[in-house]
């Protein structure tokens, strides 16, 4: 729906995302070559090549074949500017590129990325905000140092699994203020590689913690606990049933089918879902989003710059968020009741659009109770009625209301919080970058994230 088709909406959103990358790519082959100790040009050209080829395949191959064998070291210079050409020829960003091989540890590959970062077009260079969200404390400083930048403005929130949105309208305030121009956004985790969630329980649950002492010693999983109650809850004020869930887990599976980087891909059915064991009733393993790592970038600058970008800008048209309460949910009111009405009422009366208007939707699928109470919240269904909304596949390809076409957390990966990742297929789609899962006449996309347990949550309207 472009302008030409009658959408209403701001005359300058001033705002736009100007690239996206992500990777939650599990299982990544043979490990790319490493560079000779005597950093021989040559196998130093090579690592290059193949830690772009990790990101895709045929850029590598053309710049492999514009560059040559680079066996004459005194023109690696030339090599590194063509093969920057080459990449730039691309609808891609080569600074986000970062983030696909974010899982290579040799230093001499960071070497290198680095080395083609000083003669890269100046996008990256440009950046002077960073907000960072990773396993690591002091996430932005970080990122800047492995990156070359030094941030005029740096920013490591943490409300959850909706950070990143957050840092979204942060970095709109930001620019808006002149407190920086370009931000770069970034979450990764490795908690499947970590192994932190084994026990049924979070980071922040340690022993003197208000959690630790008053929660956890009675036995309550965290988070799963909490969202197994709100089922609870659900099925007995409105009569849904485990299918139900299982309709929002089989979509999601449909979608990541379509997707070659989803982590879970196998065939699933209803039966297949409910006959999964039950972990808090009545969730069950495949209700439950999986744990993996994985990591993701966006940049965000104002309308006026993204003039001069490659790349197709997706604006940010409007925002709003709530928030409550840290962690435990006990002085909420009521748990199928959670604001996310409020955000949702705010973003479409700041974008001036409606639900009809929308084509694209992404919501945060931490567990299959979330995807149904959301599209009530939402306004999508009226409430009580998100059990026969999303029946018979209607949200999965071909259904009558598509959602969370990357396969979402509970298919396409989910390495600790996933609001990034429900903004990069938004941006995707919008971008008309999706292949096979691509949604038509994408134009207007809806992304929704909570944070912790009902203790926040915001609401996105992005557009093209």
């Amino acid at each position: 729906m472009q302008s030409a088709a009658g959408v209403i909406r701001p005359a300058q959103p001033t705002h736009v995302f100007a690239s996206s990358r992500a990777d939650c790519r599990y299982q990544a082959g043979a490990p790319a070559p490493v560079a000779e100790e005597d950093n021989e040009p040559a196998r130093f050209f090579d690592c290059l090549l193949a830690s772009i080829a990790l990101v895709d395949a045929d850029i590598a191959a053309k710049a492999a074949d514009l560059t040559g064998d680079g066996s004459d070291a005194s023109r690696v210079e030339h090599w590194v500017v063509t093969l920057i050409e080459a990449i730039a020829s691309q609808p891609r960003d080569l600074a986000l590129m970062l983030d696909d091989v974010h899982h290579i540890e040799d230093g001499r590959i960071w070497q290198a990325l680095q080395w083609l970062l000083d003669y890269a077009p100046p996008q990256l260079r440009d950046v002077d905000a960073v907000f960072a969200h990773t396993d690591d404390r002091f996430a932005t400083v970080q990122l800047a140092e492995y990156l070359g930048i030094q941030p005029r403005y740096v920013d490591s929130s943490n409300v959850g699994g909706m950070s990143n949105l957050m840092h979204i309208r942060h970095a709109i305030a930001a620019i808006a203020a002149g407190m920086c121009s370009v931000a770069l956004v970034t979450y990764g985790s490795t908690q499947l590689s970590d192994g932190s969630r084994k026990s049924g329980a979070v980071a922040a649950d340690t022993p003197d913690s208000p959690r630790g002492q008053f929660i956890a010693p009675y036995g309550q999983l965290s988070p799963i606990g909490y969202y197994a109650m709100v089922a609870q809850l659900h099925m007995h004020r409105y009569g849904t049933t485990s299918r139900d869930l299982a309709e929002v887990a089989v979509a999601a599976r449909r979608w990541a089918q379509l997707n070659p980087k989803a982590y879970r891909r196998e065939e699933t059915s209803i039966e297949e879902v409910m006959a999964s064991p039950v972990i808090a009733s009545p969730l069950r393993t495949r209700d439950c989003c999986l744990v993996t790592d994985g990591g993701g970038a966006l940049v965000i600058t104002s309308a006026d710059r993204a003039r001069d970008l490659k790349s197709k800008p997706v604006y940010v048209m409007g925002a709003a968020e709530t928030f409550s309460h840290h962690y435990t949910p006990f002085s909420t009111a009521d748990w199928l009741d959670t604001r996310v009405a409020e955000t949702a009422d705010e973003a479409f009366r700041v974008a001036g659009v409606t639900r009809e208007d929308i084509d694209v939707v992404q919501i945060y699928d931490h567990f299959t109770i979330g995807v149904i109470q959301s599209l009530e919240e939402l306004g999508f269904c009226q409430r009580g009625e998100g059990g026969a909304f999303v029946a018979d596949g209607a949200l999965g390809p071909g259904g009558r209301f598509p959602i969370n076409t990357s396969g979402g957390g509970l298919s396409y990966g989910h390495p600790g919080m996933f609001g990034m990742f429900v903004l990069i297929e938004a941006v995707r789609q919008l971008r008309g970058e999706c292949g096979e899962r691509q949604l038509p006449d994408a134009e207007l996309a809806l992304c929704h994230a909570p944070g912790l347990v009902f203790s926040c949550n915001t609401t996105m309207i992005l557009g093209v």
